[in-house]
């Protein structure tokens, strides 16, 4: 429960900050929605039920103040290969199970891994998504209007998949009206938010932008008709769109291993998703609000069961519509709340208006996202940071483009693994050296951490010291010693007598070692 305060606080949070950033999300919600659902081959309602959910139902649940949730692209390859394979009831039923396993796993609090991932690799996870982002823009910039405008059309052409087909493609589909339209208003939302965004600060940059882009189109149709957009090119909800929603046969359930083992599936990529998501939202929140994972898990499982009950497509937390709501200025989970009611009431009573809106200028809203994401600024932050933070930034931002990002975070943090094993390997120990007449002293103080890794210099170093030495090993500021290092100093005592070494051994464990012959 709420306590008067904090009533008070998200009131005038809402009423000063998140009812404007809730309009900004919704437009960025909303093609989102529509092109996930057409890229996953699922009904069009699949993705704006899932917005819906994400917003109503997950947003109040979550303890995340500014991750939104929604259907997210990442998980559109495993949508669409198990509607091609099993077909659509049980694909929902798998939607189901996997929030069934997600609420599991928030129970029996198994949602904190996320916390092993270094900083550098979820900068460049941040940075993929945004320059994926804006990639992925450009065929609806162009008047691409094909129903798979949202996959990976231009990055089919930087891997060279079908790269004459899809260049063709894109050359044919070129239309000046869109060109103009998503210029003109990409140049109206770069002068509004300079100068009149603060001055006008309850009308969203993002919905002034969209209305300039619906008058544009509707000047064009009828003043300029050679500019004129094709009914392909606007956004396009069917009237009759409940209607089409349906309950999927429960009966399927016992009968078909393919919905528990793809439950699993999108269970383990929903949830990486999200946490990956809200640790980097958590990282661009300005009053460094952490979120409970757990928590977060409970909710996303609770959404992705109603969804997949209904007929939507799975829930993350997803880190477009989360960075453009703490872009927006949003305060509280309020934000995320009412941009699922403005989902739910363009579907109910405005279809015919949401449907005047041209993919083009929502193109132009996703750019300004997604360049937030991956600004020069921070390439070069990062840069200055040293090559062991670059490197795996950079490392992680090719992984994703040309893999996914599950994959290209896992290849993040293994490169961060190698510098993480390189360091311990060159850090065990110091070694200092003085000679008093003609007796060389050596003075070998071990780290605070010491393991198995340092076993070989260490081995190396007590080989190499020379006869009639006096040589001192230090553990006194060590907290954990391996057992493996224990057994080479212990078994180096006899070697230090043979060569006249006078061995002085200093808050060092003595360990019994196993002769193995």
């Amino acid at each position: 429960m709420l306590s008067k305060k904090n009533l008070r606080y998200h009131w005038l949070a809402f009423r000063k900050h998140d009812l404007r950033a809730s309009g900004t999300v919704f437009f960025v919600a909303l093609p989102l929605c529509l092109g996930i659902s057409l890229a996953s081959g699922a009904p069009v309602y699949s993705g704006l039920l899932a917005g819906i959910v994400g917003g109503l139902i997950v947003a109040p649940l979550s303890g995340s103040q500014l991750s939104v949730s929604g259907p997210a692209a990442g998980l559109t390859a495993i949508c669409a290969a198990t509607i091609a394979t099993s077909g659509l009831d049980v694909f929902f039923l798998s939607v189901a199970v996997a929030g069934v396993l997600q609420i599991l796993l928030g129970v029996f609090r198994l949602g904190g891994f996320t916390h092993f991932i270094p900083a550098a690799v979820i900068k460049g996870m941040l940075a993929a998504i945004g320059i994926i982002l804006i990639s992925k823009q450009i065929p609806a910039l162009i008047g691409y209007d094909k129903p798979d405008f949202w996959s990976n059309e231009l990055f089919n052409i930087l891997t060279f998949r079908h790269v004459f087909s899809n260049v063709q493609s894109l050359y044919e589909s070129i239309t000046l009206g869109a060109i103009l339209i998503a210029a003109l208003s990409l140049t109206m939302l770069w002068v509004w938010k300079k100068t009149l965004a603060k001055r006008v600060a309850f009308l969203p940059t993002s919905f002034v932008t969209v209305l300039f882009g619906v008058l544009l189109a509707v000047v064009f149709e009828r003043f300029l008709p050679g500019l004129g957009l094709k009914s392909t090119q606007f956004v396009q909800i069917p009237d009759n769109i409940l209607s089409s929603v349906k309950l999927p046969d429960f009966g399927l359930v016992t009968g078909h291993l393919e919905i528990w083992k793809n439950g699993l599936v999108i269970c383990f990529v929903a949830t990486l998703e999200t946490l990956l998501s809200i640790e980097a939202i958590d990282k661009i929140d300005a009053q460094n609000r952490i979120t409970p994972q757990n928590r977060e898990l409970v909710a996303q499982g609770t959404g992705n069961l109603l969804s997949g009950l209904f007929g939507g497509l799975p829930i993350t937390a997803v880190i477009v519509r989360s960075s453009a709501n703490a872009e927006a200025g949003a305060k509280t989970w309020l934000s995320g709340f009412t941009h699922g009611f403005w989902l739910l009431l363009a579907v109910l009573l405005a279809t015919n208006l949401v449907n005047l809106i041209p993919y083009c200028v929502l193109a132009a809203i996703l750019i300004r996202t997604g360049y937030n994401l991956a600004k020069p600024s921070m390439f070069l932050a990062v840069w200055r940071q040293g090559r062991e933070q670059f490197l795996p930034f950079i490392v992680t931002i090719g992984a994703i483009l040309f893999t996914d990002l599950i994959i290209g975070v896992l290849v993040g943090v293994a490169y961060s693994v190698y510098f993480l094993i390189k360091h311990t390997y060159r850090a065990g120990f110091t070694v200092k050296e003085k000679t008093e007449g003609h007796i060389r002293h050596f003075t070998i103080e071990l780290a605070l951490n010491v393991s198995f890794l340092n076993k070989k210099r260490i081995s190396s170093l007590l080989d190499q010291l020379p006869e009639y030495s006096v040589v001192e090993i230090i553990g006194t500021d060590s907290v954990y010693i391996d057992h493996d290092i224990l057994e080479i100093i212990q078994q180096f005592k006899p070697k230090a007598h043979n060569k006249h070494i006078q061995l002085i051994l200093k808050d060092i464990p003595e360990v019994q070692t196993i002769s193995l012959h």
